[in-house]
């Protein structure tokens, strides 16, 4: 398997049981794929210094996914390469009062990256069209009645084509998006889940919460199904990756990083002339110096 295999731009109709949880790569191939990793995150490194000298277009990283999946570990190894001052990192939890009185890209548009930078969502307004839906939350929004009063298929069929115009406007304005979705398994879910229980480190990332949404499961992939098939586009495809050996996602993930930034094919500015000539001038006045705090002291 490799990344055109997760690729889905919407080109025919996505099911998600097409698409498997695991690739089954053997494990004695770990540390090969951890080392392909690694050499990934060094050249996302270069390419982030030139698209932040370069500064034309942005990108922004989104994951989603079911809890336990491994978000969080995706992006603290795959970025890890990156340089934290070039990017900005977002956790889209459940939106406060003052981000349900706006629209819900709201809070997404206030954490876009300037061009030059990459954005880190850790979901997304996404969940706007998966949560909402699985728990019908759209029946109590403080809205018009011209914006609620139909049917759920109607309503979330009107937001799928309000992301998929919102990522044709991104694309317009020079930002580029990757929009991964992590996808475990219900039995690798329910293992990570009790390794949370009985690993006194990994205590503080249960929730009960995680227990009440996995007796969800069918509704959320039925929700995931629905939002891939309905936004994924040419500009804004996603990339669906088996997540249930980790060591293998996150390779998958830091190929989808690369190619999305040599797509964006940044390159240093290049010194207009008059500048470029000036140069051999300071060279020799600096290497002419007779000390070195510019008063001629040492």
């Amino acid at each position: 398997m490799d990344l055109l295999d997760c690729r889905f731009d919407g080109n025919g109709h996505f099911k998600i049981g097409d698409h498997p949880t695991s690739a089954h790569v053997d494990k004695d191939e770990r540390i090969r794929y951890e080392e392909l990793t690694e050499q990934n995150n060094i050249r996302m490194s270069a390419l982030q210094d030139m698209l932040c000298a370069d500064g034309r277009e942005g990108v922004v990283v989104m994951l989603q996914a079911m809890d336990a999946a491994g978000k969080d570990s995706t992006i603290k190894d795959v970025m890890s390469g990156l340089n934290p001052q070039g990017v900005m990192d977002y956790s889209f939890k459940q939106p406060s009062q003052e981000e349900l009185a706006h629209d819900y890209l709201w809070r997404a548009v206030t954490h876009l990256p300037r061009r030059g930078y990459i954005g880190l969502f850790n979901r997304s307004y996404y969940e706007d069209v998966l949560v909402v839906r699985v728990h019908s939350l759209q029946q109590g929004y403080v809205m018009p009645k011209r914006t609620t009063d139909m049917g759920e298929d109607e309503f979330f069929d009107r937001r799928y084509r309000q992301i998929r115009d919102f990522e044709e406007y991104l694309w317009e304005n020079g930002y580029r998006l990757l929009k991964v979705f992590l996808n475990v398994g219900p039995d690798e879910q329910r293992k990570r889940l009790l390794e949370r229980i009985d690993d006194e480190s990994k205590n503080w990332k249960f929730s009960a919460s995680d227990i009440a949404e996995r007796q969800l499961w069918p509704k959320y992939m039925d929700a995931f199904e629905r939002c891939i098939d309905k936004t994924a586009t040419e500009h804004a495809p996603w990339y669906v990756i088996p997540a249930d050996q980790k060591w293998f996602a996150r390779w998958l993930v830091s190929e989808a990083v690369v190619k999305v930034l040599e797509d964006c094919d940044p390159c240093y500015p290049k010194l207009p002339a008059e500048q470029k000539a000036m140069l051999a001038e300071y060279r020799a006045k600096l290497t002419g110096e007779s000390g070195v705090d510019g008063h001629g002291v040492e």
